[in-house]
């Protein structure tokens, strides 16, 4: 497809949806095509276009899996041992589990470890270890191998064994490891890099209905390694490149090895009822579209949304930057990539249809979920299903700086079978599924959503 019939795509659904900005960059038939939109801030207004830097929220996290697979290509890091062997100072509540969970439980978010943690440990060169030290408090959600569930945790985690491995920052190891050999100029970890470039800012909804500017930027220095990096749409196609071909740079020069590349892309657990993937391969969520095999990763930030998706058996690559919030920079970058694979692959996906209303089952999930730091409520009226997904009161009024508003209450429609799968029917998460987990005895305990465990609170607390 052309860029004029691109841009075209753009500009026309940017502007429904009422963004600030977005660019859009695809790598087909051997061509890079880019078509950008809008400007970085609605308050400070520039241009944006293929070089502007946006945050990649959990797209980060590809960053650290591939350098924590060069150090294992190296033979600096093992990822079957346990993680202790590197971190000797982690210590959880389980100290059992603490001592076997390994590297690669990490990588495809099988140690067992929570979504996230509620904490702030500076800007200095010790964050990451401040932060380990933090996880003495934080509960495990499962044995280590047990299950998949995502975690923020786990990377940040893995992060820190960069920096022991390496004796370096983890910015200053991912720079070397990744950034520079890869000639990514416009990707970067830390504030002072991003300010000298041309940056988006992240707008949720203002009082007024239109597009505000958020006032915390980025995420704080110990989450870098799974979510602080920011990048332009050229350099995450680059990025994109890279995982296509064979593990060598652009101009030939070996940099991983192509059995490791591809080991990445390669099933290692099983993922259920998620609209983010069918299976974990190291760090990528695979996903089956109409039976096109996909590989890709998403992110948030405040205000600010990321996709990269990768068609390995077309040499086909597809990145979506947009400065919105959920409501609509989720939703733009969804339809970006649905028109992407339409146009260019020929597939259309389809989604699911949730069945008829079923009071009985309605009622039986039906409940308040929470973890760490959100609380997830289903409710019914006897005619329909809602789903809100909140972050919890005391966690907004402990942080101390803006945090992205809830989301309105949205529908929530069964999907058919056994599995207890369900999929959101409107607002800012349609399209989202998760499933509804139960004990030995069938009672429901716990909903996952976009890949995380939320636990059923009991009626009498």
């Amino acid at each position: 497809m052309s860029q004029k019939s691109l841009a075209a795509f753009v500009a026309k659904t940017a502007e429904a949806y009422g963004l600030p900005g977005a660019a859009v960059g695809i790598w087909a038939a051997g061509q890079e095509t880019y078509a950008c939109h809008g400007v970085t801030s609605v308050d400070h207004a520039l241009p944006v276009d293929e070089q502007t830097l946006f945050l990649l929220g959990s797209v980060s996290k590809t960053y650290t899996a591939t350098a924590l697979m060069r150090l294992a290509a190296n033979g600096q890091v093992d990822l079957d041992a346990p993680v202790r062997r590197y971190v000797p100072e982690l210590v959880l509540p389980d100290e059992q589990a603490t001592a076997e969970i390994t590297v690669f439980q990490l990588l495809n978010h099988t140690a067992g470890l929570d979504w996230r943690m509620a904490v702030d440990t500076g800007e200095g060169d010790d964050a990451l270890a401040a932060y380990v030290a933090n996880m003495a408090d934080s509960e495990l959600i499962a044995q280590p191998g047990t299950r998949a569930s995502y975690s923020q945790i786990g990377y940040n985690l893995a992060g820190r064994i960069i920096e022991k491995v390496t004796g370096q920052t983890y910015e200053q190891a991912i720079a070397a490891l990744l950034f520079e050999p890869l000639g990514l100029e416009h990707t970067a970890l830390s504030v002072d890099d991003v300010m000298t470039r041309r940056f988006a800012v992240g707008h949720n909804v203002g009082d007024d209905g239109g597009p505000a500017v958020v006032r915390q930027w980025k995420d704080s220095r110990a989450n870098n390694p799974g979510g602080g990096a920011a990048a332009s749409a050229a350099d995450l196609l680059r990025w994109a490149r890279f995982h296509l071909g064979d593990g060598r740079t652009q101009d030939g020069t070996p940099l991983l090895p192509a059995g490791a590349v591809q080991r990445m892309r390669q099933e290692s657990v099983e993922l259920r009822g998620s609209a983010l993937g069918d299976a974990f391969g190291v760090c990528w969520f695979l996903r089956e579209v109409e039976g096109l095999r996909t590989v890709g990763h998403g992110g948030s930030a405040n205000g600010q949304f990321a996709e990269l998706l990768i068609v390995p058996e077309h040499d086909f690559a597809v990145v979506v930057l947009s400065n919105a919030g959920p409501d609509t920079g989720m939703a733009f970058n969804q339809a970006a990539l649905r028109w992407a694979l339409e146009h260019h692959l020929g597939v259309v996906e389809r989604t699911p249809e949730p069945i008829p209303y079923d009071e009985s089952r309605a009622h039986e999930v039906a409940g308040s979920y929470e973890n760490e730091l959100m609380k997830l409520t289903i409710v019914t009226d006897g005619a329909e299903l809602r789903i809100s997904c909140d972050i919890k009161p005391e966690i907004r009024a402990a942080a101390g700086t803006e945090l992205p508003p809830d989301l309105p209450p949205a529908g929530l429609g069964l999907l058919p079978g056994h599995a207890d799968e369900y999929i959101v029917t409107s607002g800012g998460l349609t399209g989202q599924r998760g499933f509804f987990t139960r004990d030995d005895n069938g009672t429901i305990t716990g909903a996952d959503l976009a890949g995380r465990l939320f636990t059923l609170i009991p009626a009498d607390r």
